[in-house]
Formats: structure tokens, sequence, C-alpha cells
């Protein structure tokens, strides 16, 4: 197995402090928002054998094992990341796999250059993912009912609000959610300014519901998507809870640390609280317009000790254990390749001692067992 030395992302959006507190480090000041594991080649993990996606470059079947790399292709077919948000993330959205393709190809016969900012698929792979909290963590999931976000919209007596406060009571729900999204991504900016600039003051005065979203509006004053936002359900998941979100999803991360895992992909279609490139009628084709439940997951216990997030695709699965001091050791020995990491205490894995924000890779069937005191979570594929 192969401790893993791996890439901090500074995005803007990151905590200052999040990361470096639980690895135990001083804050350097400046924003940390992404720890990434795997083998991604943005920023692969570091071994003693070199480069993760190196190594399995070298020799997949010997890495990933004989299914995995029959079922998934010659790569790790997850990231594993800490995430630690100190401000919102893109409202975005990710393609469902046939999607992905399609754009893909599309873009590839268009010569759209792989790293241009009006580029919107960078790979013809879809990004289910499922966020994990380690601390009290915010987020935006899913459509709320359309006559519920009418309800939120009409008490904050915005006069250039009613349009779509109209739409949402009149039209059925696909179309009505259609139709507002639509409509406050295609207004005119400075009038959408404006609007903003009210709902603001009065998400401000009135505090509770809104909260979140006079929050979102403080980080990006004027943004359309601030609107957009309000059309999503609020999610505040405790540690321990997690979101998993599906194709077609729409979904923002406000505020809190977690672990987060997804399929190898980089694709987005953004719909606001950025400044990067926001591709109405791409985004518009890929959106489920439906009002959805956003199913906080919660583990479900094995008899061994291990609890799994449950979730319907193969790309990875997420599970942890919580290990009392001097309990026996777990055996983890399997047939696909795994990424662990500790977050709390101090847990052993074969021979390496691990703290929080420490992680290894473990080739497939290499054997592998855990104990300690402390956290740690497992990620590794169904194959």
């Amino acid at each position: 197995m192969d401790r893993l030395t791996n890439t901090i992302r500074p995005y803007a959006w990151g905590s200052t402090t999040a990361i470096a507190e639980l690895v135990g480090a001083e804050p350097t000041g400046e924003p940390q928002a992404e720890m990434w594991m795997g083998a991604h080649p943005g920023a692969p993990s570091r071994t003693g054998r070199g480069a993760l996606n190196e190594v399995i470059d070298a020799d997949p079947e010997r890495e990933l094992g004989k299914d995995a790399a029959a079922k998934f292709g010659p790569r790790l077919p997850f990231l594993l990341k800490l995430l630690a948000a100190g401000a919102p993330l893109s409202l975005q959205v990710h393609p469902d796999l046939a999607q992905a393709k399609e754009g893909y190809a599309d873009e590839e016969r268009r010569g759209v250059p792989i790293d241009a900012a009006h580029r919107n698929y960078k790979d013809a792979n879809h990004k289910p993912e499922l966020i994990c909290a380690l601390t009290p963590f915010d987020g935006l999931c899913g459509f709320r009912p359309p006559a519920e976000t009418a309800d939120l919209l009409e008490a904050l007596e915005v006069d250039s609000l009613k349009p779509y406060v109209d739409l949402l009571r009149a039209q059925p729900e696909e179309a009505a959610l259609r139709e507002v999204l639509t409509a406050v991504l295609t207004a005119d900016r400075e009038q959408m300014a404006e609007t903003v600039t009210e709902v603001t003051a009065a998400a401000q005065r009135l505090g509770g519901a809104y909260t979140p979203y006079a929050g979102i509006a403080h980080h990006y004053p004027g943004d359309p998507g601030v609107i957009a936002a309000m059309l999503l359900n609020h999610v505040r998941l405790q540690p321990g809870e997690a979101l998993f979100l599906g194709a077609g999803v729409p979904h923002a991360y406000l505020d809190g640390l977690g672990v987060e895992i997804m399929a190898n992909s980089d694709n987005v279609l953004r719909c606001g609280l950025t400044p990067k490139h926001v591709d109405v009628p791409e985004l518009l084709r890929i959106v489920r317009f439906e009002a959805t439940d956003p199913g906080v997951l919660r583990p479900e216990a094995s008899p061994d000790g291990e609890e799994v997030y449950d979730t319907p695709i193969d790309e990875f699965r997420l599970s942890r254990f919580v290990l009392p001091e001097g309990t026996a050791p777990h055996d983890l020995t399997a047939a696909t390749p795994q990424i662990l990491l500790c977050t709390a205490g101090t847990v052993r894995v074969g021979e390496l001692a691990l703290t929080p924000g420490q992680s290894a890779f473990v080739p497939a069937g290499e054997k592998t067992e855990v104990s300690g005191d402390g956290t740690v979570f497992r990620a590794t594929v169904v194959a």
C-alpha cells in the first residue's frame, strides 16, 4: 500500500481554516478549498512509487484488479476529496453518461479547445457525487415544489418577482420550473441586478428561511444565481449525514467541511453564482425540471462495523469505520482498489499510521487491516 501526498486546491470559495484545523496545521491565510485524493491528471496524488495515475497506468490490472479494470477501464474511476467551503460554490448541474458522451463528441467535432473558458465537456463521463459532512454543512439540492417557492418569493414583496410567482402558481411543475429558471437566466442583467438588490434587503430583514439566500447574495451581489438559488431546497447536514447528487439535479454547497467522492469527471454546467461561463441553452437541456426531496443519507451499519452510504452507481462506494480504542482489527482486503482517509484520531492501515487528513492507496487484492482509535473513510468501487 502507499501513503498518499495530496494537492490542496486554493479556489477562492475555500475556507481559510477548516482543512488546516483538521490536519493540525497553522492556517496560511489563503483559501484551501479541496484536497484531492486519487489519480485525476489535474492533481494526482503522489506515492513512493510516483504519481498515482502513472502507477496505475503502468499496470492497471494489478492496481485496480481484473474486474474493476474490465468494467471501468484502466483508470481509477473515482476521485476522493476533502471539501472545505467558506463561501458558496457555483450553482451547477452535471450531465448523465449519454449527455456527457454526446456533448463531448460535439465539442470535439467543432474543435472547441479542451481548456477553452466556454467549453462545457472536458471528458465523456458523467459526474455523480456524494458529500458527507464532517461539520455542520449547508447546501442547496434539487427544486422545491413550485407552490412553496411561490410563497417564498411572494413574501419578499418585491414587485419584479411577481411574474415568477404567477408562473410558479399557474403552470404544471415541469413547465413552471423551466420557464422561471429560463426567465431568470436570460433577463436583462441590469434589471436583474436591481431585483437581486431588493431581494437581498428583504431577505436580510425577514431572516429565518431567507438567511441562506441573504448569505449567498452577500458573496454574489447582483448575480441572477441568487434568484435561481431560491428555487432550490436548502439543506443542513449534521456530521455523518450525506447527500447524493445525481445527473440533472441543480445544487450548490454553501458552507462547511466534508468528504466528497465522485466519478472521475470534470463536467459542470453552471447556473450562476460564478464569473465563469454559463451556457444557458445547454444547461436547460441537462437540468431535470422536477421537484425533489434532497434525500439526506445516513450510513447503514453492517455487522462488522462498516457504515455504508448507499448510492445507485458503481464508480464509487463510500463507507466509514468509527473505531473505539481497543477494538479488534477489521480486515479490509478486497479485489478492488481502495483509498482510506483518516478524519479523526489515529488509525493504522497495515504498517501505516494515519492521522486526520492523511490517506493511503491500497491496490486490489492487497491484504489490509485497519485498527486504532478514530474514524476512517473507505473509498472503493462496485465491480
